[in-house]
């Protein structure tokens, strides 16, 4: 890819919780912040939360924008952020909330990334731990995201 997709800036921790659309607003937010998006990005976000939840399982849901509004992408980027209060995900409990914006088909590599960084119990356990954004971004840099 041409620039990586997280920078330290896209990493939240939150002590508190959240409903799903003040999560799904924030990581859209992000992602408009650092241009990846345009303000479209939470509605199209919102259209997809609706037609099927984005909830993955291991407390982790990752929204997105449908196929129909790929126009509100203008390059690829990630948001990252943790709710230690949780997220109430239409029933689901969430603590990780991961905004994927993908140009082209490059949304498809991040989420086999991301899957699989939460796939694995202990290393969501270690990004659960991490006390700051710092530590967060680094584990979740390391993991190839």
């Amino acid at each position: 890819m041409a620039r990586d997709v997280l920078a330290i800036g896209q990493v939240r921790i939150h002590s508190g919780g959240a409903t799903r659309e003040e999560a799904m607003k924030e990581a859209a937010d992000i992602l408009e912040s650092v241009g990846a998006v345009t303000g479209a990005y939470f509605d199209a976000m919102q259209q997809r939360e609706q037609t099927v939840s984005t909830y993955m399982g291991n407390e982790l849901a990752i929204p997105h924008g449908t196929n129909e509004t790929k126009e509100a992408i203008l390059e690829s980027a990630l948001s990252v952020v943790r709710y230690d209060g949780g997220v109430d995900w239409g029933g689901e409990a969430v603590t990780f909330v991961i905004g994927i914006a993908g140009k082209g088909d490059e949304h498809l590599e991040i989420l086999s990334q991301i899957a699989l960084l939460f796939s694995d119990d202990d290393e969501v356990a270690g990004l659960k731990a991490a006390s700051n954004p710092e530590e967060l971004y680094a584990l979740v840099s390391a993991a190839g995201v």
